[in-house]
């Protein structure tokens, strides 16, 4: 059995590496070597990507403080919501479920919509060309996650480099990640000990009331469980903003149907969702607890699994016409936000402000353009648009 190298190669604008796909039609469970850690399996159709996900058999707290193949230096060695497993997954989870359920989320949509169109009214003011990350993409998401969690917003300027260096691989030295993740924490803490003094009405204080009144969760769980949230309420979503702006400025039909029929926006989100990736490589590995066959492969006990969503996105087992954008698609059960008890528990918030955010960019600005070539990102674990300049 062929051992690749893996990640295949630094991620290029949004194309898929031609590698999963090949591996999907022939070695849909293949042997790979990571760059720390040693070798693992890969994962890249459909069904088994399901099954890793959400087979209690492989396990994410397996990998903490382990020597596991990876794709980053730093062995993780900080305990979040997303490195454990249940039953401790399920309790952390069930303290924030509330806030990000649909019903909930519907009712921040006019808060969404409220900063989308402030946004937009300052860019219309400033006129062409714009930066359209930092006019809207990264914005509207800090927004609301600051907002949700009790974060001040005026304090984005602290956090989000800190957050922009803690999803990095090769961006920054193995020092400056580590860095980063520190300081986030710092930052973190220091606005536990304001909510304890000052509690006011939102997540952070929900969860120090949780630790300090019903001794739910550990002052460790509470503080990283703040800087997950801070960190994932925003940079999945800035990025993807951007990435599905790209995607349809260079697919003009595309944007135009939109234009044409705004109430395609939700099945297009959701289209845009399925063939657009986000992830640098396939993320974070699960620990086989015993043995699992899977697609024919015996996955031993110990042994590292990783998964490619977006390769199971374009299975054409499951998906007609995988490669092709279509907002017309009947049947879409992509796993984007996951799948188990690891399904991504801001999913129904970031449909939301995505469906804000290109519905309202594409009303406001149907002559709405590139001005040039995309920068994106390099060597982080998300992958979008450093810089997005337009016209209009």
């Amino acid at each position: 059995m062929e051992i690749r190298s893996y990640p295949f190669a630094e991620p290029d604008d949004l194309t898929l590496n031609p590698s999963y796909l090949e591996l999907q039609r022939g070695e849909p469970v293949a042997r790979v070597r990571l760059p720390f850690g040693g070798d693992a399996w890969l994962a890249t159709r459909y069904d088994d990507v399901k099954a890793v996900l959400a087979d209690p058999r492989f396990s994410r707290a397996a990998a903490l403080n382990a020597d596991v193949p990876r794709t980053l230096p730093n062995i993780q060695t900080d305990a979040n919501i997303l490195t454990m497993d249940p039953p401790d997954h399920t309790r952390l989870r069930r303290l924030v479920a509330r806030a990000f359920t649909a019903r909930r989320t519907e009712q921040l949509r006019e808060r969404a919509q409220e900063v989308v169109d402030g946004l937009l009214d300052d860019l219309e003011a400033q006129g062409p060309p714009a930066d359209l990350v930092e006019a809207l993409a990264m914005p509207l998401p800090i927004t609301i996650i600051c907002e949700m969690l009790g974060v001040p917003v005026e304090d984005r300027a602290r956090f989000r480099g800190w957050s922009d260096a803690a999803v990095a691989i090769t961006a920054f030295e193995p020092a400056e990640i580590v860095a980063a993740g520190e300081a986030l924490t710092g930052y973190i803490q220091g606005l536990v000990q304001d909510k304890r003094g000052r509690p006011t009405d939102d997540m952070l204080s929900a969860l120090v009331a949780a630790h300090d009144d019903e001794d739910r969760l550990s002052e460790e769980e509470l503080v990283s469980f703040g800087v997950a949230l801070l960190v994932a309420g925003h940079e999945t979503t800035a990025n993807q903003i951007g990435n599905f702006v790209v995607t349809l400025l260079r697919n003009p039909d595309r944007a135009a149907e939109l234009r044409d029929d705004p109430s395609l926006v939700p099945a297009a989100v959701e289209e845009l969702l399925r063939i657009t990736p986000l992830g640098g490589s396939a993320g974070f590995p699960r620990i086989a607890k015993e043995d699992v066959e899977l697609s024919g492969v015996t996955i031993t006990a110990g042994e590292a699994v990783f998964v490619n969503n977006v390769a199971a996105n374009r299975d054409p087992s499951v998906f007609d016409r995988p490669e092709e954008i279509d907002f017309h698609r009947e049947h879409n059960p992509h796993i984007m936000f996951g799948h188990g008890a690891h399904h991504c528990i801001g999913a129904p918030l970031a449909r939301m402000e995505l469906q804000v955010a290109v519905g309202t960019l594409l009303k406001r600005f149907p002559l709405l353009r590139l001005d040039g070539d995309v920068t994106f990102k390099k060597g982080r674990l998300i992958r979008g648009p450093q810089a997005l300049m337009v016209r209009w």
